[in-house]
């Protein structure tokens, strides 16, 4: 497999339609490592080769959408130093456009091990998510934002799943998924109400709760993201690798074309890796220090301003730029019309 340099811009997986360029930003690492995954699950790992302005990047030709990928940093593992590079842990990229799986919650998935808190060296792969490459392009039919005036403007607030899990006229394969929400029986529904916007419970790809899941229930909610830039997976009638990000646009264009605009409940003041506990799985094994606020005198620590177990660094300016790459993503990509903070 060829490795070329690549670019340090734009950050996450971009597809030119000959190949990939990766780029991921770490100030801490000593190495990454791009971690591909054939259709078998074997895992290839190849080094980024370039750094700069503490961006790891490389070019790879040859790779499609679908292409699943995660990564592996290298650095160091100094919990009480606020530092939690562990290369045994397979990371989301934080520019994931798309995740496929998700995490099981097994001891691998953490820093640490119960027993004693020593390095925990097990492999996390066979147990979480893997990042996707897209395909960005999608015909999106001339469609215009409608921009319906605010005064004018009936907002209707609705869960991905909970508005169509249960409509008799919606076929059951659609039910609780993007595309269950373009059917017409559901685009119908809301212009019968007069309805003029639709505001979306989380989407972002979000992560099961523990507890819940050791009661048999899940995170129906979704305020748990771990991909800020990705449509949450389990919405998908079409597929987890990349076909959700279609279906989600396809969804937007249907109820575009209706005159109904897509606003979006978006959560990013924390993450789904939790406290000092929690599970390593994205952002705190790239670079754990400038994503998230650490307690100043004891950094193993977490300041908790959110009582979710975690807060997001955002006066670290690679931070920043994923919280605004994030919004300016989903109205320039997506096409979506607002969001509620």
């Amino acid at each position: 497999m060829q490795v070329w340099p690549g670019t340090a811009y734009p950050l996450g997986s971009t597809f030119d339609g000959t190949g990939v360029n990766f780029a991921l930003f770490s100030e801490v690492a000593d190495r990454v490592e791009l971690c591909i995954f054939d259709s078998d699950g074997t895992e290839t790992r190849l080094d980024l080769p370039e750094m700069d302005g503490f961006v790891w990047h490389a070019y790879l030709p040859g790779i499609n959408p679908g292409q699943r990928y995660g990564y592996r940093v290298h650095g160091p593992h100094d919990p009480e130093n606020g530092a939690r590079c562990n290369p045994a842990k397979l990371l989301l990229d934080p520019y994931a456009k798309a995740v496929e799986g998700s995490m099981d919650w097994d001891e691998a998935c953490f820093g640490y091990r119960f027993s004693d808190n020593s390095v925990n060296d097990d492999d996390s792969a066979p147990h979480t998510m893997r990042s996707v490459v897209i395909n960005p392009y999608f015909d999106w039919h001339n469609d215009r934002h409608p921009r319906t005036p605010y005064h004018e403007t009936v907002i209707y607030e609705a869960h991905v799943k909970g508005l169509t899990q249960r409509h008799p006229d919606i076929p059951e394969e659609l039910r609780g998924t993007y595309g269950g929400i373009a059917h017409p029986a559901a685009v119908d529904y809301l212009k019968r109400l007069g309805v003029t916007a639709i505001e979306l419970m989380p989407v972002h790809q979000f992560v099961q709760d523990h507890t819940l899941m050791e009661k048999g229930l899940s995170n129906y909610w979704g305020y748990n993201t771990i991909g800020f830039f990705a449509p949450h997976n389990a919405y998908s009638a079409s597929g987890q690798r990349g076909e959700q990000v279609a279906e989600f646009k396809g969804m937007v264009r249907t109820l575009h074309e209706a005159g109904i605009e897509v606003i979006l409940d978006v959560v990013y003041n924390h993450t789904a890796e939790g406290n000092h506990l929690g599970p390593t799985l994205s952002f705190r094994g790239i670079d754990n220090a400038a994503y998230y606020r650490l307690v100043d005198d004891d950094p193993q620590f977490y300041m908790d301003y959110t009582g979710t177990g975690n807060s997001f660094n955002v006066r670290q300016p690679y931070s920043l730029q994923l919280i605004m790459d994030s919004l300016r993503y989903w109205v320039t990509e997506m096409h979506v019309d607002g969001f509620r903070f």
